[in-house]
């Protein structure tokens, strides 16, 4: 069983994990339709099992509920929240069977360390922090109204990769698909 990381910070900001890392932009922001830089983000994964976590976010989202009537927003009955089923929401992909998750975006470049051996240290590239690894994250829940659509929002504050996963950016290795092209290669 992979380490509890989970710690209640506020009402309203919590660390998660051990979860696992999917569509990372921690290091550079998502490009935007308009192709103007956007958000950084991450999607956290966690398995259904796991219900400490999942009793975690959803009360720092009851928390974030009780901040938004404290500020007049009134939210309808059935408000959008980030914590979703990936069995109903992501069907179709294996990585989110019986799972739950939830899309953490920012505007500030997160904080992003590695664990190793039991000493942190940040993390230098892609290749310390990628999609398929697992790790915690630090999430503050706040409630929104912006342009009729009201909500809980999850936003990012920082991460940390505590073991290595498959990864899941896709994509092969050149030296693997063009062996049979030739004998050696320049670059060795």
């Amino acid at each position: 069983m992979a380490e509890n990381f989970n710690k209640k910070i506020s009402d309203t900001l919590v660390r998660v994990g051990e979860v696992r890392f999917g569509f990372v932009h921690a290091f550079s922001p998502r490009v935007g339709d308009d192709g103007k830089p956007g958000k950084y983000g991450v999607c956290a994964v966690w398995p259904k099992t796991d219900t400490q976590t999942t009793e975690l976010v959803k009360s720092a989202i009851e928390a974030a509920k009780a901040q938004a009537k404290a500020k007049g927003i009134k939210l309808p009955s059935v408000c959008k929240i980030p914590l979703r089923d990936g069995d109903i929401d992501r069907e179709d992909d294996p990585m989110f069977a019986g799972c739950w998750f939830m899309n953490v975006n920012g505007g500030q470049k997160p904080g992003i360390r590695v664990r190793e051996n039991g000493i942190v240290s940040e993390a230098l590239d892609e290749d310390d922090f990628y999609s398929g690894c697992y790790g915690a994250l630090t999430v503050n829940f706040f409630p929104y109204d912006s342009n009729g659509n009201k909500g809980i929002g999850a936003g990012l504050n920082n991460v940390i990769k505590t073991r290595d996963g498959e990864k899941l950016a896709g994509g092969t290795n050149a030296d693997e698909d063009f062996a049979d092209l030739g004998s050696g290669s320049v670059l060795d």
